[in-house]
């Protein structure tokens, strides 16, 4: 009895999942970890989506990160849970674990790319291909990487958009709503890295390459 409930237990919480959705998600993050280690960490282009209204809790109300951080990731997870289902939660707590396991990784070494801090556009345009790319490949495998994107998930869910679309309201509404502190320039390069990354998140979630026959990713699910 208690091993068939091991057993049981053990099947429930691997719905969902498999071996190689599994290991695109480490590449997802893999790609995505390294981008924001070695483009975004410079400060040369703020954010969008909840880390962006992470900063702007702090600046006007001085709630701190370490606070508003979780509640913000809970009350986005909880929403996509409802809207998204088990699988989802599964799949995404695989791209965090996966994803901190990464930053650890490349904070063991020095910056792998040139400096860009003089050249905020080509910063802007390579940060964003390199977070579109790793979101996407995890978006496609039917999970997410953090509150942002099971936020922009679950919009696209129940408003029937395309995902590019519902990246873009959440980050350009933060980024609206960042004016009031954050200089025009600076919003300007992050405008052009989140609309970069929010295309490509959306052409490799509709694209038919990292599909598997008999599996659907949750833009596709009724």
């Amino acid at each position: 009895m208690v091993k068939k409930f091991f057993l049981d237990s053990i099947r429930k919480n691997m719905e969902g999942l498999s071996l190689r959705k599994i290991v695109i998600i480490m590449i997802g993050t893999a790609i995505s970890s390294f981008g924001v280690y070695n483009i975004h960490q410079l400060g040369v282009i703020t954010e969008g989506g909840v880390l962006g209204m992470i900063l702007l809790a702090n600046h006007w109300l001085g709630i701190s990160p370490s606070i508003t951080t979780p509640l913000l990731d809970i009350a986005c997870y909880s929403l996509a849970f409802r809207y998204l289902g088990g699988t989802f939660i599964r799949l995404s707590a695989v791209a965090t674990l996966s994803l901190a396991s990464f930053f650890r990784l490349w904070e063991q070494f020095p910056r792998l790319l040139p400096d860009m801090t003089g050249t905020p556009l080509l910063a802007a345009v390579c940060g964003g291909i390199f977070v579109g790319l790793g979101v996407g490949l995890i978006v496609r495998q039917g999970g997410s990487g953090g509150g942002d994107d099971a936020l922009a998930l679950t919009i696209s869910r129940i408003t029937k958009w395309k995902i590019a679309r519902a990246y873009l309201l959440t980050d350009v509404t933060v980024l609206a709503l960042s004016l009031s502190y954050i200089p025009f320039s600076r919003i300007a390069f992050s405008l052009i890295t989140v609309t970069v990354s929010s295309l490509l998140i959306g052409f490799i979630q509709e694209a038919k390459i990292f599909s598997v026959r008999g599996e659907e990713t949750i833009s596709e699910e009724e």
